[in-house]
């Protein structure tokens, strides 16, 4: 009886129940019918128990630091830096679109922020120059789902807790996918610059633009500093070396990092340096959390703590962008994306009590195998399945919902499940963007005020890019453990 879960969950939806309304009333129902009346109650205080965790603290933090970083003007600052990098290609503004998002992405790791807070500013801008309003909204669209990819991300953050495993190792893992993705819409917007006649190429960079003193001067050491410990970590003998020696290589690097900076700025212009010291401590944030994280100064969840005294300090001492007055609608919407995202978490994990009930992972197990022993047919079946989930259903539920119960076949299999977790959650979060219920094109259709419909249509080329990128991740593991093994995060 109690297999019918599933079913019931997706009729629910159907008649357009709330997510989290159809994870508690489908089980809850059964379990009633089953007459399993005490199990309703352990159901539903797993919901309290599936949010009440130290892990999951992590995602309010990430979320209240990204909403400080947009209000404080820290987008605007990313999207002038990626169109001096970029608005010289053909579809430059395009390709700027693609890499503020690959930037924007070490802020907040929000698919529905990056939609929201860089569709409302190059949506318009795009219309302006030329572009047309369906492929301004399709391409920010796709493109945003490379923010829950590139750490830090709430779904891997969701992932780590289900399943047990390192948010730090996925985190690392995610990397090199994100990155992918981000190259893969770019070559595509390449290739389609010249047969839909996409607008010419032009630089754009802000002249005139002026720092103060302070953000000057931090930006002029960070940049030294990240270049100088990059430099560093590629010295032989660093990792061995006595204090005192180590002290003198970092000193020596930094002083080798000044060099190459004294000689770029006889290349580049004055305006140019600018922007990018006005995007240097923005910037910084990713390598804070993840630098901390790898160095082990602190947990993940001290790293959300950490990025969100980042971003007080940047806006209203270095930025001097906030004022106090801001600070009551800040932590409101924070709070309100939060309680969405814990809500669901939570009603997840009251699901899954559901699932571990009705022996449902053991029977779909079974199932599996038996359509074909070659892990490799299995495991495009399985991405078959994650794309068709992710049409419909949320990444986070889909992923605490899943993963118990396919991620053990596949370890099983031979699979690692830092690996796993990167097909399962890059898959899923692609599934934002694909119709007909991606969430995110919901929001670009609101932010640009046309259908869904008609961005579904024009998202399709970028839809395939991703889906190119998914497969490559399947099949070549090294995409996604390179980075971990390295560190010593991964087997």
């Amino acid at each position: 009886m109690l297999i019918w879960f599933l079913p019931a969950f997706l009729f629910f939806l159907l008649i357009g129940l709330p997510v989290f309304f159809g994870l508690l009333a489908a089980p809850g129902l059964l379990l009633w019918l089953n007459g399993q009346e005490k199990d309703i109650t352990l159901l539903y205080r797993n919901v309290y128990n599936g949010m009440d965790s130290f892990p999951l603290m992590a995602i309010p933090f990430f979320m209240l630091a990204g909403e400080m970083m947009n209000r404080g003007g820290i987008t605007i600052r990313l999207v002038e830096f990626s169109q001096a990098l970029m608005g010289h290609l053909r579809g430059g503004l395009a390709q700027v679109n693609i890499l503020s998002s690959i930037l924007f992405a070490g802020l907040s790791g929000s698919a529905v922020a990056d939609t929201s807070a860089l569709g409302s500013m190059l949506i318009p801008a795009m219309e302006k120059e030329g572009y047309s309003r369906k492929f301004a909204a399709a391409i920010t669209a796709a493109s945003s789902v490379i923010g829950p990819i590139i750490p830090p991300s709430g779904i891997m953050i969701i992932y780590a807790y289900v399943m047990g495993e390192s948010v730090a190792a996925l985190f690392l893992a995610g990397i090199v996918p994100g990155i992918l993705v981000g190259v893969g819409l770019m070559v595509m917007v390449r290739l389609m610059a010249d047969r839909y006649d996409l607008p010419p190429a032009h630089r754009v960079v802000l002249t005139g633009t002026q720092l103060g003193k302070t953000e000057w001067w931090v930006s002029f050491v960070l940049v030294r500093l990240n270049v100088a410990l990059l430099i560093w970590s590629f010295m032989p003998i660093a990792a061995e070396a006595g204090a005192a020696i180590k002290w003198g290589l970092l000193a020596g690097a930094l002083l080798i990092a000044h060099g190459i900076f004294l000689g770029l700025r006889r290349v580049v212009s004055h305006d140019f340096r600018m922007v990018c010291k006005r995007a240097m401590v923005p910037l910084q944030t990713p390598i804070l959390i993840l630098g901390g994280i790898l160095a082990g100064v602190f947990t993940p969840t001290e790293a959300a703590a950490v990025a969100v005294a980042y971003a007080i300090f940047v806006g209203f001492f270095i930025l001097r962008s906030l004022k106090l007055s801001d600070m009551p609608q800040i932590l409101t919407n924070a709070g309100i994306t939060s309680a969405v995202v814990l809500l669901l978490v939570g009603a997840a994990m009251a699901f899954k009590t559901v699932v571990s009930l009705s022996h449902a992972p053991e029977q779909l197990a079974g199932f599996i195998l038996n359509l074909s022993e070659n892990p490799l047919i299995l495991l495009f079946l399985i991405n078959l399945l994650l794309f068709i989930v992710g049409m419909f259903l949320d990444a986070g539920p889909a992923i605490i919902i899943l993963g118990p119960i396919l991620g053990p076949i596949f370890v099983d299999l031979g699979i690692d499940p830092i690996h796993f977790a990167i097909i399962m959650s890059v898959n899923l979060t692609v599934g934002l963007a694909t119709p007909p219920m991606g969430l995110v094109l919901f929001v670009a259709a609101a932010v640009s005020r046309e259908r869904v419909e008609t961005i579904a249509k024009a998202i399709l080329p970028f839809l395939a890019v991703e889906i190119l990128v998914i497969f490559l991740i399947t099949y070549v593991p090294a995409i996604s453990m390179t980075i971990p093994r390295l560190t010593g995060f991964a087997q």
